[in-house]
């Protein structure tokens, strides 16, 4: 299920919002590389709870498409290439793109109001917890019929979960937020009908 082996016209193809964000995520750290304009755009849109309450509310979007060293971008990308292609074939391109957005939003959000005014972070982990948020929900409406699913998720969910905490300059607020409104969004999507008519489509 999480294996991909689509050619990569192949996958653009049927995976075109997953793709666009990879190349969007992608490009803009390599433009952030670039000398002098690289760290100006960086530091513009980073989340910078003091700026935000001053009224730059754009840096409660534009962390997400931003990250703090390779290690960072790639896991993330990584997360996105892998998981979110089976999420966006499930779910529709639009219901898809909701669940990363709003995952990423409100994790950023939240690490507004409860983090304090010098608190700064970049990173789509908020919205790549959505991503195994909404798989969650999807466990929870077909841990009957698809317990191989669920062998691959809770695990995959609880590892990264138990990592968040262990590892330092991470942003605990927008992970279990993000995690938190990916499931309650795939609640309110993955219906029971929309469930089998996915089954079988995949047969």
């Amino acid at each position: 299920m999480f294996i991909r082996r689509e050619s990569f016209s192949q996958y653009i193809r049927l995976y075109p919002v997953v793709a666009i964000l990879l190349a969007l995520n992608i490009a803009i750290y390599l433009i952030t590389m670039l000398p002098f304009i690289g760290d100006k755009i960086y530091f513009a849109g980073m989340g910078v709870n003091a700026y935000i309450a001053a009224g730059e509310w754009w840096r409660l979007f534009t962390p997400m498409f931003l990250h703090l060293g390779i290690m960072h971008i790639l896991f993330n990308m990584f997360c996105l290439f892998v998981f979110g292609p089976e999420l966006e074939k499930i779910a529709g391109k639009t219901r898809f793109l909701t669940i990363y957005l709003l995952s990423g939003i409100f994790g950023n959000v939240a690490a507004y109001f409860l983090q304090d005014l010098n608190y700064s972070h970049v990173g789509a982990s908020g919205a790549i917890f959505g991503i195994f948020g909404a798989f969650g929900a999807l466990v929870y409406y077909t841990k009957k019929v698809l317990p191989e699913l669920r062998q691959i998720i809770l695990p995959i969910i609880a590892i990264s979960v138990v990592m968040t905490f262990l590892q330092s300059n991470i942003n605990v607020i927008a992970h279990i937020v993000g995690l938190i409104v990916g499931f309650l969004i795939g609640l309110s999507y993955f219906h029971p009908k929309r469930i089998i008519s996915w089954r079988k489509k995949r047969r």
